[in-house]
């Protein structure tokens, strides 16, 4: 079996009721197209709502349905918090560096 291509995806600012319904689009898109693995790097993000929490939940939950995952890296402080608060930090794999969500795939 070949091995699939971890796609990464880096969302900037917030990602709060503004900005998720895009990234929540990106995200359907590349599930939609099967792909299974996916890594968000949130080196950019600076604040997460609840808006931008249930993107990913759903995102989670249409990758793992083909056999995938969605996983995390590069949280600030304070997104550790907001995803420690949320439960989020028992719900996905969250990585201190892109190269090693991306080696988690293999």
């Amino acid at each position: 079996m070949v091995q699939q291509a971890v796609v990464t995806l880096s969302p900037q600012g917030r990602l709060d009721a503004a900005k998720a319904p895009e990234f929540d689009a990106d995200l359907q898109r590349i599930v939609a197209a099967g792909q299974r693995q996916i890594v968000v790097d949130l080196a950019g993000t600076r604040y997460i709502s609840s808006n931008g929490l249930r993107t990913l939940l759903a995102a989670a939950r249409a990758a793992k349905k083909q056999g995938g995952a969605v996983k995390l890296c590069c949280l600030s402080p304070r997104l550790v918090e907001i995803f420690e608060m949320a439960g989020f930090d028992r719900v996905f794999e969250i990585y201190a560096s892109r190269a090693e969500a991306e080696k988690s795939f293999s």
